[in-house]
């Protein structure tokens, strides 16, 4: 099916395609094969067809293919109607009958396009496609009907259709009757089918009743055109069968309504053609719809003008007798009964001779009995029959027995009752009869009574009833402009809807129809009454206390001044009528706000030129606000002061709207003046209610104005721009029709005007009223959009104070336009700055406008929506501005800088000062703080400024830079000028050598006091980038002074390894020339007893060096220099590290550090002797590794060294302290294990052996607070010995020892294994002394051999077995009492080893065989495998021992 989307391309008016390509459409369509194409296809183009074969196809196409292609044949077909346009009338006539069948069809495809090719191919005027939107009209589709009432133009108002031409009414009548030949066959009984649908006639007699109303207003004389009044009898017969009792309501309303048209303008016609037929009218007063019966009753007295004047008093004496009778008939015959009772009464008194006086008043009493007895609606209906009558005669007095009443004086207090009643219908029906029944009156009771009965609702809140008072009023005072024939013979209703509600000019159609004659009225006999309503309106109503009073007075006036405005009276008090409707402008009420401002207008169309000038006067005066002072309003208690919820509710959840309840609530606050201000904001609310009811009027009377407005238009133009942006919709609504009626051309008025404008404007955002602050920045705000600098340049720098002052407004809606402003001006300001898109010289001025005004004013604002906007302005000039930004380079970097810090979440601060409390590490949360700061659009811009800045630009900025550096506060602010003094040194290079050494001296001292480490970090950044750019000599003494810091305390220390950091990895060409002061500081420093910092120079140490051994050697002679110079100090903590780096030295360095041990012995032993102090026990250890690593060349040097260095470890293990004394005997240990002098062994044995026989040492047990009061633990510490450490020096003791010596110490030795295996020492004590025995049997083997055959091997045996005997006992029990697997094992080996100590001896036979049942019961028992295998060892070696 894809050809069908050529169809389109037809459409779209392509002159010419070659018959061939459409003849390829038609077979697709119909599957049939292609003839010649020149049969079928015009021969030249596709804009003339002159078959319609393809139509005929394609619609047939839409019937019988599957419901998924029929959109696009759809489509296609509603294109291919542009083809036919212009066809030959043979090709246009077949298509007619095509497209009426085709109308038909069950298909909806198919009659939609139908209807559209009869909508677009045919003008309007072409009968046959009307009939089928006629047809189409009832169509079960919504679009169908739609595209229908379209084409008959049902669905636009009377303007939109001026200029249509429509066909002429017999020309469509003989196309219709056609079709339904039927519809001139006439019926009365109304029992017929109809030949339509509801719908379609409806549609029919709509369109019909159009071209009748249209042919006749185009040519008068047709009126008697026998032509014309035979289409007009075919038109009512038409109409008559539509009334068939199987037709709609609709259809019965349009066509009662259309027939009573044509009665009211052929009434003669009508009359004569329905004088037969008064029988089926009647029939139709029982009609069940309203508008019907009223539209039937109407017509039945326009035909009664055509019957002689006994049938129609027949009738009528027909229609009473129906009402007065016993039995009730049902409602709508009754209601039709009245209405025809009214029209035909008054018919016929307009007649001569009139209906008789007898029946005259049988009349007038039905109707009066009506009104008395039965309900509101059937008494409004009798009054509108009474009010019909009272048109044509002035109604006469009723005549009782023996007395006459006038008929309102007898009705007065049942219509008293009925007005005052809640049938808001019937009670506008009463008062508009009580007019009509005026409109004839000369009684002045009559009069009197009618006039009290109207003003009686003047206190209505329903606005019907006080248009329908307004329109009674009228009909008293005289001069309405619609006569008795318009009421009763044309579809009127009423003045009010007549005139849209005193809102549009009265519908002037009907009214050429019958002709106004104004001598009907008597003026004398309502010369009163007219003084009477003028009283009431001027002196009552308008200035009243009570709003509902002013609104019914507005009403009534704006009436009388509308239907009576050409009457001399009106016209004599067009002046009080304007200051009323002045004074009304300021009302609360809207609608009397409108109908006061349209009041003013039609007082400016009817005036004199004096009154006009006033009118216009007066009217810019209330606009600009310097109108007179108002007549003043007399306030009661109960008078409304505002409305109700403007003011809120009072404390007890009271209104507060009404004079008595503010004067209430302000005594209640115990301010009783608070009450004028209550008054001066009601005041302002009627004046800015004053300016939206001028505007009304004023945009009505601007057009007519012309020239006399001109002079006032300077003043104008502000305040309605302005105005338009109002905070009330209506407001805007008001003045937006004024601008519209006095401006042409909106943007050239606004251009010519702008400075006017925009000053008004920007005095107005600081104006105590916030409307005028609202509505002034929202004008800005659309204003300036677009503007070039020589328009706003002057006024660039208060339209920002303008939006800032209104972001930090009171009320919420004035700071939301305030930000709308703010965001216009941001807009604006960022083109004006942006120099690709803006001159250079406009871009500078723009910037040196607005910059320092953001900076001073806008970034330190306390209003935080202010300085974020600010913030948000100042980032995109510099992203944009280009080098326009250099010169207020300094100033921008300073504050953004200074923001990093001041704008900051104040809660990140708080949260730091509690940091410690919540377990949060404080530089965890300032590298938070800071990464954080980074991401701002503070940073964003100072990023900007790096790319701008250039060598110029360092003069100002870099003093700039340091004042911030020496006086900024913040961590935010300090960590950025670091950081962007960083940058700025990469961006500028070696153009800031110049500010090098200032940068130097300012920075240095900087990161040594600097407290946090995340700001010390950033300056000494920048103090390394600095340090490329300063002289050799300056670099020299920066670095030492570095170095220096390494002996100072904490902070300096942090500060040295920060900056030796950073020259590492930003100054390592400047650097690397200097390592030989570098490397001794960073060794040394690695030992500092504060983690955090050793920690840093450890990675210091692991950046500078490759290999610590290699680095170590090149270096050692300045590492020991600054080693012996800081063990010197007076500060314990640099003799400390100063050990550990001893230490350290000898672990790395061994032999190698012999060279230089002479000095660093030399150090140490004077430095241990002396008072103790903290961290001394470290000189111990570093005395130990120093005599481990370079034993050889201190034994070489000196052999007493080795004595000395003896001696003095020794008589260490002597002082006091529990640490030091630790050290002390580990030292000791380490000493002898180095020298290993066999001297050491009777040295050293005499004071380890006094020490076990201390009362300290047998305690055997740690001091303790539980051990010891709190006042005894210093003396416990003082006393304390270290039993594993004494053991262990033992140990060493017997290593080295001569075996002549242990021997001569075997009795010592075994009192000491003894104890120290006894129970009261701990198990890491015992298992100690296990490896000592385990030691000692190593040396004992070794002089059993040696002495073989030799006197000394008793001696050595003797030793053994008194050793077995004394401690094997021990080593058993502490296997079975100490439940330690690590226990079992050693003690099982050191058993192990005694044993195969036995067996190099003849003893074994002397073991106690109580030693082998014991040995053998723990084995049984033990569960520690290797303990248990080395038991069985031991048993093995016993068992064998007894088998030999």
């Amino acid at each position: 099916m894809w050809p069908l989307s050529l169809c389109p391309v037809i459409s779209t008016g392509v002159a010419s395609v070659q018959p061939v390509s459409l003849a390829a459409v038609l077979p697709l369509v119909t599957k049939e094969p292609v003839v010649s194409s020149a049969a079928m296809l015009p021969n030249t183009s596709l804009g003339v067809w002159e078959k319609i074969d393809m139509a005929v196809r394609l619609f047939h196409a839409l019937k019988v293919e599957s419901q998924s292609l029929r959109f696009v044949i759809q489509e296609a077909t509603i294109s291919l109607a542009a083809a036919y346009k212009g066809s030959p009338s043979t090709v246009l006539q077949d298509l007619e009958t095509l497209l009426l069948k085709n109308s038909q069809v069950e298909e909806s495809e198919v009659r939609f396009c139908a209807v559209r090719w009869a909508t677009s191919l045919f003008d309007f005027q072409h009968c046959p496609s009307r009939f089928i939107c006629m047809l189409r009209a009832a169509d079960t589709k919504l679009d169908i009907r739609e595209i229908a009432l379209e084409g008959l133009c049902l669905l636009k108002s009377d303007g939109q259709i001026a200029g249509i031409r429509y066909p002429k009414l017999g020309t469509m009548l003989d196309y219709i009757l056609k079709h339904q030949p039927k519809l001139l066959e006439s019926t009365e009984l109304r029992e017929h089918n109809l030949l339509f649908p509801s719908s379609s006639y409806v549609a029919m007699i709509k369109f019909l009743s159009k071209c009748f109303e249209l042919e006749l207003e185009e040519n008068n004389t047709l009126e008697g055109s026998s032509e014309f009044l035979s289409s007009v009898e075919k038109f009512c017969l038409l109409l008559e069968h539509s009334m068939a009792f199987e037709g709609s309501a609709e259809l019965h309303v349009n066509a009662s309504k259309a027939l009573l048209a044509v009665g009211s303008r052929l009434p003669k016609v009508v009359a004569s053609h329905y004088a037969p037929k008064v029988s089926w009218i009647k029939k139709l007063l029982s009609h069940v719809d309203w508008d019907t019966r009223e539209s039937m009753a109407r017509l039945l007295g326009i035909v009664s003008s055509a019957l002689p004047m006994p049938a129609s008093c027949a009738f009528i004496s027909e229609l009473t007798s129906s009402i007065s009778s016993t039995h009730k008939s049902r409602f709508e015959t009754q209601h039709g009964a009245l209405c025809a009772i009214g029209y035909v009464t008054a018919d016929c008194l307009s007649r001569t001779p009139s209906i008789p006086e007898m029946l005259f008043q049988d009349t007038l009493r039905c109707l009066v009995d009506v009104v008395n007895s039965e309900t509101s609606e059937l008494a409004a209906v009798a009054m509108q029959a009474l009010g019909h009558i009272g048109l044509r005669v002035s109604l006469p007095p009723l005549v009782n027995d023996s007395s006459s009443d006038n008929i309102l004086i007898i009705l007065r207090d049942k219509l008293s009752k009925l007005v005052l009643g809640d049938d808001i219908k019937a009670i506008q029906k009463i008062i508009i009869s009580i007019g009509h029944m005026c409109m004839k009156e000369t009684s002045s009771d009559q009069l009197d009574i009618a006039l009290n009965l109207i003003l009686s609702v003047c206190r209505s809140k329903v606005e019907d009833i006080l248009f329908a008072a307004g329109e009674a009023l009228s009909f008293l005072w005289g001069g309405v402009p619609v006569n008795a024939d318009i009421i009763l013979k044309t579809n009127y209703t009423s003045l009010s809807m007549a005139s849209k509600f005193l809102m549009a000019d009265l519908d002037s159609s009907m009214l050429k129809q019958f002709p106004n004659d104004h001598n009907e009225v008597n003026e004398d006999f309502h010369a009163s009454i007219r003084e009477a309503i003028t009283k009431k309106l001027f002196d009552v109503l308008l200035y009243s206390s009570r709003k509902e009073e002013r609104c019914a007075g507005t009403v009534w006036l704006l009436s009388l001044t509308m239907y009576c405005g050409h009457h001399p009276t009106i016209q004599q008090m067009l002046p009080e009528i304007q200051e009323a409707f002045s004074h009304l402008l300021g009302e609360q009420n809207e609608l009397t706000q409108e109908l006061a401002s349209q009041g003013m207008s039609i007082v400016y169309e009817i005036g004199d030129e004096s009154m006009k000038k006033n009118l216009v006067n007066a009217l810019v005066n209330t606009l600009t606000g310097s109108g007179k002072r108002k007549r003043a309003m007399k306030i009661v208690e109960d008078t409304e002061v505002f409305q109700d919820g403007a003011l809120g509710e009072s404390i007890n959840g009271g209104k507060l709207n009404t004079y008595k309840e503010l004067c209430g609530l302000a005594n209640e606050m115990g301010q009783p003046d608070l009450i004028y201000k209550f008054m001066d904001l009601a005041n302002y609310q009627a004046s800015l209610n004053s300016k939206r009811g001028a505007a009304f009027g004023f945009s009505k009377i601007a057009k007519q104005a012309g020239d006399a407005l001109k002079p006032h238009l300077r003043s104008l133009i502000p305040r309605l721009v302005r105005y338009q942006y109002d905070p009330e919709k209506n407001v805007q609504d008001a003045m937006t029709h004024i601008w519209k009626s006095l401006v042409a051309d909106s943007k050239k008025t606004i251009d010519e005007n702008l400075d006017l404008i925009v000053d008004d404007l920007l005095n107005q955002c600081g104006s105590r009223l916030w409307r005028s602050r609202e509505a002034s920045c929202l004008a800005l705000a659309d204003i300036i959009q677009g503007r070039k600098f020589y328009e706003v340049g002057k006024h660039l720098e208060r339209l920002w104070s303008g939006a800032f002052r209104a972001m930090d407004d009171i009320k919420e809606t004035v700071r939301i336009s305030g930000e709308k402003l703010c965001r216009a001006v941001t807009s604006l300001t960022t083109r004006l700055c942006d120099v690709s898109l803006t001159d250079m010289s406009d871009a500078r001025q723009a910037m040196d406008i607005v910059l320092p005004f953001l900076l001073a004013e806008g970034i330190l604002s306390k209003v935080d929506s202010v300085r974020k906007a600010s913030i948000a302005v100042v980032m995109k000039l510099t992203k944009h501005a280009g080098t326009a930004i250099r010169p207020h380079l300094s100033a921008l970097v300073c504050c953004m800088l200074e923001s990093l810090s001041s704008l900051e979440d104040q809660g990140l601060n708080y949260v730091e000062r509690h940091a410690e409390n919540v377990g949060i590490q404080t530089e965890k949360l300032e590298s938070l703080r800071i990464s954080i700061a980074k991401g701002s659009p503070m940073w964003e811009t100072l990023d900007s400024c790096i790319k701008v800045a250039d060598a110029e630009s360092l003069e100002a900025l870099i003093p700039a830079l340091a004042h911030l550096v020496r006086s900024g506060v913040g961590l935010n602010t300090r960590v950025g000028v670091a950081n962007f003094i960083t940058l700025l040194l990469e961006r500028i290079g070696a153009d800031i050598k110049p500010y090098a050494n200032m940068l130097v001296r300012l920075l240095f001292p900087v990161v040594k006091e600097e407290k946090s480490a995340a700001a010390k970090r950033a300056f000494s950044s920048a103090c390394a980038k600095v340090l490329n750019y300063v002289p050799t000599s300056q670099a020299q003494k920066l670095i030492e002074d570095t170095a220096a810091l390494h002996a100072g305390d904490k902070n300096s220390q942090i500060a040295c390894a920060l900056l030796l950091k950073s020259y590492s990895s930003m100054a390592s060409d400047v650097v690397s020339g200097y390592l030989v002061v570098i490397i001794p500081v960073v060794f040394l420093s690695r030992f500092e007893d504060d983690k955090s910092v050793s920690s840093v120079f450890e990675e210091l140490w692991e950046e500078y060096t490759s290999g610590e051994r290699i680095t170590l050697h090149l270096y050692l002679g300045e590492i020991v220099s600054l080693i012996c110079e800081s063990i010197s100090s007076s500060s314990w903590a640099s003799k400390r590290k100063s050990a550990q780096a001893i230490c350290r030295l000898s672990e790395v360095l061994g032999e190698s550090l012999s060279s230089h041990h002479e000095v660093l012995l030399k150090c140490l032993m004077k430095e241990i002797p002396g008072r103790l102090w903290e961290g001394k026990d470290v000189l111990l250890l570093a005395l130990a590794a120093l005599s481990k690593s370079c034993h050889k060349a201190i034994s070489a040097e000196s052999p007493s060294s080795s004595i000395a260095i003896l001696n003095v470890v020794s008589s260490a293990c002597s002082r006091k302290g529990k640490k030091y004394r630790e050290a002390a005997f580990s030292s000791l240990e380490q000493v002898i294990k180095a020298f290993g002098n066999p001297e050491f062994f009777n040295m050293v044995f005499p004071l380890l052996f006094d020490l076990c026989n201390s009362e300290s040492f047998k305690s055997g047990q740690t001091p303790s607070i539980s051990d010891a009061a709190e006042s005894d633990l210093d003396s416990a510490e003082n006393t304390y010995v270290p039993h594993n450490k004494v053991v262990d020096c033992l140990t060493s003791c017997i290593r080295v020892a001569q075996i002549d010596n242990i021997l001569e110490q075997q009795k010592s030795l075994i009192h000491m294994y003894t104890t120290f295996l006894s129970p009261g020492y701990q198990w890491t004590v015992k298992t100690t002394a296990f490896l000592s025995i385990k030691e000692l049997c190593s040396r004992l083997q070794n002089a059993i051999k040696e002495f073989q055959g030799t006197p000394k091997l008793d001696s050595v045996a003797s030793f053994v077995q008194e050793m077995f005997h004394s401690i094997s006992a021990k080593l058993l029990e502490c296997i079975s009492t100490v439940k330690i697997a690590q226990v079992h094992i050693s003690g099982s080996e050191c058993i192990l080893e005694v044993l195969k100590l036995f067996t190099e001896l003849p003893l074994l036979s002397t073991i106690d065989k109580g030693f082998g049942d014991e040995l053998s019961h723990l084995h049984e028992i033990e569960k520690n495998g290797e303990a248990k295998a080395l038991m069985k060892k031991c048993i093995n070696i016993l068992e064998d021992s007894m088998k030999e």
